[in-house]
């Protein structure tokens, strides 16, 4: 029994050792986890990010079509146009040839 009283506190020790040993290893493996967390945290924002920018990509893209189609659409326009004002410009000068130098005068005025 005196050998048991003797070693008494050095058990008692260990236990506490044992306990603060526990506790670091506990706090050691949250903080192995949360540095392992960061990484993928990381990862998951990149991926959002990216994710973010490819659908911008896309509503861009479509903003181009849409622009192409009604560029496409004005040049008809022009074309029509232009056509327009040059057969009524050779309407005007089939019209002068018929017309007294007076009125000729006049629809020169009108033009400009």
């Amino acid at each position: 029994m005196a050998s048991e009283e003797l070693l008494k506190p050095f058990y008692l020790r260990a236990t506490q050792a044992e306990k603060r040993l526990s506790r670091l290893e506990a706090v050691l493996a949250r903080k192995t986890d949360a540095g392992n967390r960061e990484p993928s945290k990381l990862i998951s924002e990149l991926q959002a990010k990216l994710e973010d920018a490819n659908a911008e990509t896309l509503a861009e893209r479509e903003k181009a079509k849409k622009l192409a189609v009604e560029n496409e659409k004005l040049k008809y326009r022009i074309v029509h146009l232009v056509q327009a004002v040059s057969e009524a410009d050779q309407k005007l000068e089939s019209m002068r040839g018929h017309v007294s130098e007076a009125t000729a005068q006049k629809l020169e005025k009108m033009r400009l």
